[in-house]
């Protein structure tokens, strides 16, 4: 548990590598690989490749092993500055003999136990159990490449604003499931999500920024771009679904063992990242390679020489590696010292910090049914959280609201 005078820096940290995540993905999307001479903007191709994109978000999770590795360091060198840390206690000789007298009637042992070293998980994930983590971390590889393509064709703040889907498939898989119960003002909650991003996602439809969308591998030329937006709102809210999974399958597993939050991250940053790297090979042979898909997301070769040739992309690329790592790092630290409550505030404050930016830097334009759809969003998320309470009397429970996830895992990007 950190210090309180620590918190609000970690909110901070959390909350700016969390706006650069998407920032920094879409700042490649923008960046000209192909073709940039050409009068004709319509020629020029831009970066696309988000199964690449997921490849580096999984390098930001191994990065967590990095931040295991120094706080067992720390830990070792605070335990041999202080012995009582590794069970050893000194004993006062003035009082040896009354304490022998007064151990002949105690029921408690002289000598107390040593204190257990953590030795890794126990449970579901000890030993050759640690594999199961590949599960989530699957659904993370599938969730993510979504999101990815869907940011390609949508602005980053109605990206952001569409996972906001996110909560009303967590509500239904942890029913389903996980056997939680929800009241009824969480139902209307979970319908107002929907209405809030149906409303965004109709923003970016019929005001498509068309400089921001960019033509899919498999799309026609001649396609419009509020086909394109439509399109990406429906693989961003879509991918939810796969990271809905993603939280119910970490869910269920570290409630069946004990393992730090941090290594989970770890473990699941490794599977992903060589599930990620088989699949990028395999669909580099069978896809990459042919006339139809040479030049698209699954060359493979193409995809690293874009990346290495051209600065902007290797740079923010090693950017988000960094932020992303980052942001599991003081996003789970913020997750055992602050409330459910305070974390929806904080996602709230990301995705409007994103919008704002993104509006700053011209990368969008400003769409007031987007207002109207967000302020949807916030409300119906802070309703479903607890942050507000239910307008009505008859929708307040009289008993204790059950937590859908007590072992609280978070988005990962």
């Amino acid at each position: 548990m950190a210090s309180k005078a620590l918190v609000p820096f970690l909110v901070a940290m959390m909350l700016l590598t969390g706006v650069c995540n998407t920032l920094f993905t879409k700042y490649q999307d923008n960046q000209c690989v192909r073709n940039c001479d050409d009068p004709d903007p319509k020629n020029r191709k831009t970066f696309e490749q988000p199964v690449l994109q997921t490849a580096q978000m999984f390098v930001g999770e191994v990065g967590c092993w990095l931040i295991v590795g120094i706080m067992a360091v720390y830990q070792r060198y605070a335990n041999r500055k202080n012995p009582k840390a590794d069970g050893y206690q000194a004993v006062n000789n003035g009082e040896v003999e009354a304490d022998d007298a007064a151990s002949i009637n105690s029921e408690h042992p002289l000598v107390q136990p040593p204190v257990k070293k953590y030795a890794g998980p126990d449970g579901l994930l000890k030993g050759f159990g640690i594999l199961l983590l590949a599960l989530p971390a699957i659904c993370d590889i599938l969730g993510t490449t979504l999101v990815n393509a869907g940011l390609f064709m949508v602005a980053a703040s109605i990206y952001q604003m569409t996972r906001g889907a996110l909560v009303l498939f967590v509500g239904l898989f942890s029913v389903l499931f996980l056997h939680r119960k929800l009241h009824l003002f969480q139902w209307i909650s979970l319908v107002g999500v929907v209405v809030g991003v149906a409303l965004v996602g109709l923003a970016g439809v019929i005001w498509p920024d068309s400089k921001d969308a960019v033509k899919q591998a498999v799309e026609d030329a001649s396609s419009p771009a509020a086909l394109r937006a439509a399109l990406g709102v429906f693989l961003i809210a879509g991918a939810q679904i796969f990271t809905a999974t993603q939280f119910v399958l970490e869910e269920f597993l570290l409630e069946r063992s004990s393992i730090d939050a941090i290594e989970v991250v770890g473990w699941e940053g490794l599977f992903g990242l060589a599930v990620t790297l088989i699949c990028m090979l395999v669909l580099h042979l069978a896809v990459g390679r042919t006339d139809a898909g040479r030049y698209g997301m699954f060359d493979m070769v193409e995809g690293f020489r874009q990346m290495t040739e051209y600065r902007a992309i290797w740079v923010s690329s090693i950017l988000t590696m960094i932020s992303i790592g980052g942001f599991n790092f003081f996003g789970l630290s913020v997750t055992r010292n602050v409330s459910a409550t305070a974390r929806s505030t904080i996602d709230s404050c990301r995705t409007l910090f994103i919008w704002i930016v993104s509006l700053g830097l011209g990368w969008e334009t400003f769409k007031g049914l987007q207002v109207v759809g967000f302020a949807l969003l916030v409300y119906f998320t802070f309703l479903f959280n607890g942050v507000v309470q239910p307008p009505f009397k008859f929708l307040r429970p009289n008993e204790e609201i059950e937590e859908l996830l007590p072992e609280e895992p978070i988005e990962h990007i």
